[in-house]
């Protein structure tokens, strides 16, 4: 079978992927490296949405669907003003950011687009074999964005909660929404004894994203969130009259799994399945853009690539979370209460962000002092 060679390949041009090739093409360390993007598919689709915060204005400004400078946390019991200053929450919609990357790479004279569905990624004498369906590729270092099976297979060696949720876009006749707030969180309708809640994102007067969010050890089956959906629509918004244009599901692990150890010499494992998803909170894109600018800085400094890729301290703190819901999952209400009552939102996003010190993270843990979280510590 022909043999295809780069300098480096990019298995998956998903969110880790097109950031990595991003920074890897504005770099001129790297302008005369070959570098290849595969994928299965040509990422053609609006199939998910990105939400973050940040200070002032990051690269991503002429993507921005939609920013908010304050927000909310409800529950039956608080109703929370969330003044995000200095961040804001910020929306991408996954087509406009994979539309706005493939064209500044399709710029690039040493970045090629491949469709091809990859099925093995093995070291052989000095190089990395990538086996695709269509083709083989050759390649001196991979950044492979499959996750592990051992993942999957050997779930017990760690703590898993899935963050799973299904949104509706809805749009209605009369101005209804304040697109200039939003929800972070709405406790007042769950499912059964869980840590579940609604997100609601309005875009305009007469549109919004509404979400209901799981964070639980188990899944439920579809119908399950539009029961919720509809009843958030229509008992807390008190909305009869409205149409969904469009909707969107998924799944996310927030998990202490080590997905670190299936890095090798040449094949680095990058997005969820390098573990670059913040395991307490389930945001992965500005953690992606961090981990993709530090894996740059480490190639071209000879470092090991993942030179201070992960903080055993925030891993500490993340397994804690982490056991708390897997042990009382019913307990969520509570934790994200007392989070919020308790700190301001711009310490919590720095926290989530790993940027705090000791004595910020002390009084983090400290709002959340409970029972269950002193038996987390000791297990």
């Amino acid at each position: 079978m022909q043999s295809h060679h780069y300098d480096y390949i990019i298995v998956g041009s998903g969110l880790a992927g097109l950031q990595l090739g991003l920074a890897l093409s504005k770099d001129v360390f790297f302008k005369n490296k070959k570098i290849a993007l595969i994928d299965k598919s040509s990422k053609s689709s609006n199939d998910k949405t990105w939400c973050f915060w940040e200070k002032g204005k990051g690269q991503w400004e002429n993507i921005i669907h939609k920013s908010w400078k304050e927000g909310f946390f409800i529950s039956d019991k608080e109703n929370i003003n969330l003044n995000l200053s200095p961040y804001t929450y910020k929306m991408i919609r996954s087509i406009d950011f994979y539309e706005n990357a493939k064209t500044q790479l399709a710029n690039h004279p040493s970045i090629s687009f491949i469709e091809d569905s990859i099925t093995a990624v093995e070291e052989d004498a000095g190089k990395v074999m990538v086996v695709g369906k269509k083709k083989t590729y050759t390649s001196s270092h991979v950044f492979d964005s499959r996750i592990s099976p051992e993942y999957f297979e050997n779930k017990n060696e760690s703590v898993s909660i899935h963050q799973h949720f299904k949104g509706w876009m809805i749009e209605t006749e009369d101005e209804f929404f304040n697109p200039e707030t939003f929800t972070m969180m709405d406790y007042r309708l769950q499912y059964k004894n869980s840590t579940s809640f609604t997100y609601v994102l309005p875009i305009t007067k007469k549109k919004a994203f509404v979400e209901f969010t799981f964070f639980t050890p188990f899944t439920v089956e579809e119908n399950v969130y539009d029961l919720y959906l509809e009843r958030y629509v229509k008992e807390i918004l008190k909305l009869q009259q409205y149409k969904i244009t469009a909707t969107e599901i998924g799944i996310i692990p927030m998990t202490n799994f080590s997905f670190q150890q299936y890095n090798y010499k040449r094949i680095t494992k990058i997005g969820t399945a390098g573990g670059w998803v913040k395991p307490s909170s389930g945001y992965a894109f500005k953690h992606t853009e961090k981990k993709a600018s530090l894996l740059i800085e480490n190639l071209k400094n000879n470092l090991p690539i993942t030179t201070n890729f992960h903080s055993k301290k925030y891993h500490f703190l993340d397994t804690i979370f982490l056991k708390v819901l897997h042990n009382e999952n019913s307990k969520g209400k509570w934790i994200f209460e007392q989070l919020y009552l308790k700190n301001s939102t711009p310490s919590i996003f720095k926290f989530l962000d790993e940027e705090t010190s000791v004595l910020e993270d002390f009084k983090i843990v400290k709002s959340l002092y409970s029972k269950a979280f002193i038996k987390a510590l000791f297990q």
